[in-house]
């Protein structure tokens, strides 16, 4: 829009004519609209949005040079033992004292198998280690019967030596016949044999205990290990847990007949897990075993991080000990960044406080600032611990020493 002035051109003092008005129309420049508000404001936000991601991008740059070196990774996962509760021994299943995700006790029993058969197998072992003991004895007092029998044969032999020598003489002064000389004379013969049979039998006695008592005779060694070995089967109808954790992957049923060497179940001890975190080959540089790691698990988020340190680093990648290795000097090989494990130890303590579980996701942040541990680690302690073995213990001891007392009598 345009506006006009109209200016009055007659000389003053003469009055213009009605009839032809003469004015004068100047046009003035058009005004420029005024910019809406809104546009102002968004400039400005921009401009603000431009100043923040600056200040951020120059902030995590100078975050990023005075940071401590370290190297992460989000291809890691929780790892741990899985132990496996096999049947030492074929039997019956007649009790389940576990199921899945139940937690167990070190020792806790977990399975019982019928012990009806290894039973009578115990009790037939000790019946013939008292045997044993009674034969021993018997074979003593053998020893004793041939030292008797050696004493006999030689009182016999010295009488007959008398009788021939006094024969002997009377034959000489006529008083007896030559035939009774040679009788006597047949008679310290026949008594010299007899007293070399009693010595060999008082020598075959002794070599059946000589040098023994009942502790060390073969024969009682021999049905003690035979009760041992029952005690041991019978033992191994009560399945325990030999760790503690939380019961996994039970297969078997209530009245199934297992064999020896049958997987029932599993326990997982989560008081001992660790970290598998996989590595490019290009970060291992400055990876040691003993370094701080920071662990986010994804079922916690970030809220939660738990502590550990680098026990290992893995012998080879993965593709090293797979069942089919990839054949690199084919024609169409490519390039690819190899991974490689490396085992982070887990606090027991924060474990406790927030368990995980074998498998879950978790993100890795290893401090690389200390490099002054080694690269293999070198411990001497037991890979997943120790198990006790069952071997009887005391109890089976002293029933062993019960059946022996028992059969020797009063005899030592």
């Amino acid at each position: 829009m345009s506006s006009s002035i109209t200016l009055d051109r007659t000389p003053a003092g003469l009055d213009a004519p009605a009839s032809e008005p003469k004015n004068l129309t100047i046009p003035q420049k058009p005004t420029p609209p005024t910019p809406p508000r809104g546009n102002r404001g968004r400039k400005l936000g921009f401009l603000g949005l431009g100043i923040v991601i600056l200040a951020a991008a120059i902030g995590y740059g100078v975050t990023a040079y005075l940071a401590p070196p370290s190297e992460e990774t989000d291809d890691a996962y929780v790892g741990g033992d899985i132990v496996a509760i096999t049947a030492r021994d074929g039997g019956t299943v007649l009790a389940l004292h576990a199921d899945n995700t139940q937690a167990v006790t070190r020792n806790q029993p977990l399975i019982d198998l019928d012990p009806a058969t290894t039973d009578v197998s115990l009790a037939a072992a000790e019946a013939r280690l008292g045997s044993a003991v009674r034969m021993f004895r018997a074979q003593r007092a053998e020893v004793d019967e041939a030292a008797a029998e050696v004493s006999q044969a030689q009182t016999t032999l010295d009488k007959a030596r008398r009788d021939l020598t006094r024969r002997s003489g009377a034959a000489r002064d006529g008083a007896v016949s030559g035939e009774e000389v040679s009788h006597a004379s047949d008679a310290v013969r026949t008594a010299e044999a007899a007293l070399t049979v009693a010595k060999a039998k008082q020598a075959q006695a002794a070599s059946m205990v000589a040098g023994t008592d009942v502790t060390n005779n073969p024969a009682v060694l021999s049905a003690v290990a035979a009760v041992r070995q029952a005690a041991i089967d019978s033992s191994h109808m009560k399945i325990t847990a030999p760790v503690a954790g939380v019961v996994a992957q039970r297969n078997v049923q209530l009245g199934q007949r297992v064999s020896a060497g049958t997987p029932l179940m599993a326990v997982v001890p989560l008081d001992s897990l660790w970290v598998d975190a996989n590595f490019r080959e290009t970060q291992l540089q400055n990876l040691r075993v003993g370094q701080p790691a920071d662990i986010i698990a994804d079922v916690y988020g970030s809220k939660t991080v738990f502590h550990g340190h680098v026990l290992g680093l893995g012998a080879g990648s993965g593709n090293a000990f797979a069942l089919l290795p990839p054949q690199n000097a084919s024609g169409n090989w490519i390039k690819i960044v190899q991974r490689v494990p490396v085992r982070i130890a887990l606090d027991p303590a924060e474990l406790a406080k927030t368990p995980l579980r074998i498998g879950l996701s978790v993100d890795v942040t290893v401090s690389t600032s200390d490099r002054s541990g080694p690269f293999v680690s070198a411990s001497t302690a037991p890979a997943g611990g120790t198990e006790q073995s069952l071997t009887g213990g005391p109890e089976l001891d002293g029933r062993i020493q019960d059946i022996i007392a028992q059969n020797m009598g009063g005899d030592k």
